[in-house]
């Protein structure tokens, strides 16, 4: 029989989905290895196009990998930067976008586009959903992380050509997300952008 999902766990699962947040300020506790293998294993539930499962995870934990990634970040960052002016440029600056020098788990996630599992089931006319398929993955690995007290945060301000190189990824391998892994500094329900105001949250006032 299928499970039946009640109207407590209904609630703990839209608090769940409330405090998920991009964290970018880690702890410096290690992460156990039992905890990530289970999280993976939830996160290879996740629905793919075709079944084709087409997410490639690669830890990040070399030294030097790491460095390499924060001085993209460090050139991309600063290229961003250049693109505002005043108040918004100094709003920017004031910014922590990422815990790349923190968080004790990283991860570069690739999408597979030269996967033969699938078929090709369901990407001929959209081969953009083997992508979408990646971003369900990671989704689902947040949210995880999450119910286990862990934070993530998701970068996007690197190159992703740069990143590949550096980890060494075939050349058919799209980067889809770069993530920091660990325990948060700080619980928060209001995502920490909003609370900086760099944005309102149209989730709280209702308006746009």
């Amino acid at each position: 029989m299928p499970p039946v999902f009640d109207d407590g766990f209904r609630d703990k699962l839209g608090e769940l989905f409330a405090w998920r947040r991009d964290v970018r300020r880690f702890r410096r506790e290690p992460v156990s290895e039992e905890l990530l293998t289970r999280l993976c294993e939830l996160m290879q539930l996740s629905p793919s196009v075709g079944h084709s499962q087409p997410w490639r995870w690669l830890t990040v934990a070399d030294a030097e990998q790491r460095a390499a990634v924060q001085a993209s970040f460090s050139r991309c960052n600063a290229d961003a930067l250049a693109a505002y002016e005043g108040e918004r440029a100094a709003l920017y600056a004031r910014l922590k976008l990422e815990g790349l020098r923190e968080a004790p788990v990283q991860f570069a996630v690739f999408c597979d586009h030269a996967t033969a599992q699938g078929h090709g089931l369901g990407r001929r006319t959209m081969p953009e959903m083997l992508d979408y398929s990646v971003v369900a993955a990671i989704t689902q690995f947040w949210l995880a992380a999450r119910a286990h007290g862990l934070g993530l945060g998701w970068v996007s301000i690197l190159d992703p050509a740069e990143i590949a190189a550096i980890v060494g990824a075939p050349p058919d391998w799209k980067l889809i997300g770069y993530l920091c892994l660990g325990y948060p500094e700080e619980e928060q329900e209001v995502p920490e952008l909003v609370r900086a105001g760099w944005e309102r949250d149209q989730r709280l006032t209702g308006r746009d």
